[in-house]
């Protein structure tokens, strides 16, 4: 293993390693301020635009204010240690560690004569101020969502859950961008198995950087390769993810990320809504079944509807309407897939929009584009009718990657219906089921509990059940505390 580099007793030789090593005097960003503290050079390293300002001069103050007040001393080390007017200081003993922090947004104090440094932590990191996330907005809730910040993050997941067992571990993944990572769990909860996995599997991460942070995670997590499919859920909700903290789930938190990703998951995990939790037990079971139908709608909707094209005989009479009306020398698959890349496009198009255009371009594609293309004989009417109920039950889906997923599913099971009609549409949904039944991410059943069936725990799927009669965590999860309540004893008055 290499030796890494002591910090030298020498200002100058400290000074012309951080030359070297990391550009000092080339970028512009890059400082060193240097004192005089009781006749011996005092340095310390920094970087604008990561560092609060106003920190640092009070450090600068105080330590100025050593040469007034103190007589001179051999061990001035413990005297700036004991003026450094922060909570938060530490020592470190190697180069390596020097420039990691000072890269990292903190402030490093060197000192002639002695072979540690002082770290202290100023950092502000430019970003915005927590505000709810535009992907899980909820009519009654808090509107406090993560930003880019981890520090901020944590900050807002501990604030929400005041226990002493709340571990947040940190590491830093990526030779070069040093991104930090936290690891958030609860200690007498969370699985101890699945921590060492996550912490072994992150720590193994040999990469130069992660700049598209979790999900480059997420990648190296889990092996996902080709599968569309998400297998951890994300949120840039604190409360949703405080209460999978409380269910024995695992956290990991990535800075310059506004998402946190909550493992391990299941297909369901990524149905639910904090909206549902949010509105009286009643009323969540109602909107959670809608949601349901949703997402059911857009997977089989459309498949289902052009196997009834295909063959007409499958309907019966009551419904016998269904189906286009009107002869089209366009094949009804190659509208349904026009239609199809019409609307990602349209998608697309909003995201690279202004917010103030994208309004307008909704409109002509509605109005202009979706009616000409009927007028002229492009589209059938009924083809853009379940397109655009497809693609409503697609915006219904709470999870932004499983809804995607699901879109590529429902073009994979329109191919097959296309090629081998009844035969296409049963054996696709079977490939289907068999598919996500078959994947176990961090070695959890992704369809649970569907497949292996667990009737009480597919009823709590089913119906929002209320908090006071939810006193057990998911099994999944393999908990070392089954119990969100203490068991009722039957106590004599």
């Amino acid at each position: 293993m290499e030796n890494k580099l002591p910090i030298p007793d020498s200002v100058e030789e400290i000074e012309e390693y951080m030359k070297k090593r990391i550009g000092l005097g080339d970028s512009f960003d890059l400082g060193v301020r240097k004192l005089k503290v009781l006749r011996k050079d005092v340095h310390f390293y920094f970087v604008n635009g990561l560092t609060d300002t106003q920190f640092i001069i009070e450090i600068v103050e105080e330590l100025v204010a050593i040469n007034d007040n103190e007589k001179l001393s051999a061990n001035i080390s413990k005297i700036v240690e004991n003026r450094l007017v922060h909570q938060s200081v530490a020592q470190i003993k190697t180069m390596d560690e020097l420039v990691d922090q000072v890269l990292s947004g903190l402030i490093v104090v060197v000192m002639e004569g002695v072979t540690h440094g002082l770290v202290v932590d100023v950092r502000s990191y430019p970003g915005r101020t927590p505000m709810e996330p535009d992907t899980e907005k909820v009519v009654r809730g808090s509107r406090d969502g993560y930003v880019e910040n981890i520090i901020i993050n944590t900050a807002l997941t501990r604030r929400r859950i005041r226990d002493e067992r709340l571990r947040f571990e940190i590491m830093r993944v990526g030779e070069r961008s040093k991104t930090d990572v936290a690891i958030g769990y609860i200690k007498d909860i969370a699985n101890p198995d699945l921590i060492d996995v996550i912490r072994k599997e992150i720590a193994a991460i040999q990469i130069d950087g992660i700049t598209m942070a979790d999900k480059t995670i997420e990648e190296f997590l889990l092996k996902q390769g080709f599968n569309p499919f998400p297998l951890v859920r994300y949120t840039e909700r604190a409360d949703v993810a405080a209460t999978h903290l409380l269910e024995g789930h695992v956290l990991i938190f990535v800075d310059t990320s506004p998402s946190v990703m909550i493992s391990p998951t299941t297909y369901f995990h990524h149905l639910q809504h904090a909206e549902e939790y949010r509105q009286s037990p009643a009323v969540g079971t109602f909107v959670r079944w809608i949601r349901f139908l949703g997402v059911a709608s857009s997977l089989f909707l459309l498949p289902l509807w052009f196997l009834f094209v295909l063959e007409p005989s499958l309907l019966p009479e009551s419904i016998a309407f269904i189906g286009p009306n009107e002869e089209t020398n366009i094949p009804v698959i190659i509208q349904l897939f026009l239609a199809e890349i019409g609307i990602e496009l349209l998608r697309i198009a909003a995201i690279h929009t202004p917010t103030p255009l994208s309004t307008a371009m909704g409109l002509i594609a509605a109005v202009l584009i979706g009616q000409i293309a009927i007028d002229v004989g492009l589209f059938v009417p009924e083809v853009i009718l379940y397109v655009s109920l497809a693609a409503i039950g697609t915006y219904t889906t709470p999870s932004y990657e499983l809804s995607i997923a699901n879109k590529l599913f429902r073009l994979l099971l329109l191919v097959l219906v296309a090629i081998f009609h009844t035969p296409g549409f049963v054996v696709g949904i079977t490939i289907f089921i068999l598919f996500l039944a078959n994947m176990k991410p961090l070695n959890t059943p992704y369809l649970w509990p569907f497949i292996p069936f667990h009737p009480k725990a597919l009823w709590r799927i089913l119906i929002r059940a209320s908090v006071p009669g939810s006193s057990i965590r998911p099994s999944i999860v393999h908990t070392t505390n089954r119990y969100k309540q203490p068991p009722k004893n039957n106590t004599s008055k």
